[in-house]
């Protein structure tokens, strides 16, 4: 037994460090395609949002549809139809985020890209809103700090623009419901977009129908190049969120969290620069009061991941004499510190 072990210390690090090298690149490719995204959806003009939104929902389906063929990942479909409870979460699911996708369309093809942004920064406050409410989860100081300032933030953004910023508040908690309900569904991500646009799928080819049938479908009459792009939205769909399950099977669930911020800055740096959105100082006010929040929460999420891999490296050290006794206190103490170190968010 001694010679099989001895190797194992040099070898382990070394596919450790490839894994977390190979989870980054693909992090930080379905993050920054993701961060691009408002780029794409000017590209399908004339097409409204919703004609937009609707061809996203079919060919989304096509092309997760196509990937489980291939794969042959259908094992989960039978247990899920056998389970109303589930059908109905997935249903939900299917809504919710077909009101944060329309709504997300609709504001960058309308000229509100950063408030778009705002909604994303805002995401991982309404997520840990939701764990208190809704969960009963205990925050931390810090994160009670960063929700605070987060209130805060939005009431001086909703002074900087006259009114609530409603795009970024219905984009934060469609998403954050998404998130929700995703958790209790249990699905992976591939299998469970494939059954959220399998109920969106029927709406959308009717809502195109009709469409086509009143003459106003900009599907085939705006060119083979804009059809083209239309059915590029299965891809722009389903790619990131592949990139992102291979990162998140490689990451830790604090890395993941961090990198999620590489979106909405890309689209706040896209509204400014490319589409050359006005920002008054009460709404560069309202968005540093929000980067702090974010900031909060991202170093107590670093403070607590640290904390609970020293408390399960303590574990494995009294534990290491005797295997079969290990002490039950301090299992017990790494067990606590590893659920509170959460993800930043729960999106």
């Amino acid at each position: 037994m001694q010679p099989q072990t001895q190797p194992q210390p040099q070898i382990q690090p070394e596919i450790q460090h490839r894994q977390d090298r190979a989870g980054l690149l693909y992090g930080f490719a379905a993050y920054g395609l993701w961060g691009l995204a408002p780029l794409f959806w000017p590209l399908l003009q004339p097409a409204g949002a919703v004609e937009i939104l609707a061809h996203r929902m079919v060919w989304s389906l096509v092309v997760v549809g196509l990937l489980l063929l291939v794969l042959r990942r259908w094992s989960w479909v039978g247990p899920l139809v056998r389970q109303p409870r589930r059908l109905g979460l997935v249903a939900l699911a299917a809504t919710a985020i077909s009101v944060n996708w329309g709504l997300y369309i609709w504001g960058v093809n309308s000229g509100h890209v950063v408030e778009t942004a705002l909604g994303y920064f805002i995401n991982p406050l309404v997520s840990i809103g939701f764990g208190v409410l809704l969960l009963r989860e205990r925050l931390r100081p810090a994160q009670w700090a960063a929700v605070g300032v987060g209130v805060v933030a939005v009431g001086v953004l909703a002074v900087g623009y006259g009114k609530l910023p409603w795009i970024a508040l219905t984009l934060a908690f469609s998403f954050a419901t998404y998130g929700l309900v995703k958790k209790r569904i249990g699905l992976d991500g591939l299998e469970s977009l494939a059954a959220e646009t399998a109920v969106q799928f029927l709406p959308a080819l009717g809502f195109l129908g009709y469409l086509t049938m009143r003459g106003d479908s900009t599907f085939g009459s705006g060119g083979m190049g804009h059809s083209a792009l239309l059915v590029s939205c299965g891809v722009i769909t389903a790619g990131p969120l592949i990139l992102f399950g291979a990162a998140a099977v490689r990451l830790p669930l604090s890395t993941i969290g961090m990198l999620q911020y590489l979106t909405p800055t890309s689209q706040f740096i896209l509204g400014l620069v490319v589409f050359h959105e006005y920002m008054p100082p009460e709404r560069w006010a309202g968005f540093a009061l929000v980067w702090l929040a974010l900031a909060l929460l991202t170093w107590d999420a670093l403070r607590t991941g640290h904390r609970a891999r020293r408390a399960l490296a303590e574990a494995a050290t009294l534990a290491a004499p005797a295997p079969a006794a290990a002490s039950p206190a301090a299992t017990r103490k790494a067990e606590a510190a590893e659920a509170q170190s959460g993800p930043i968010s729960g999106g």
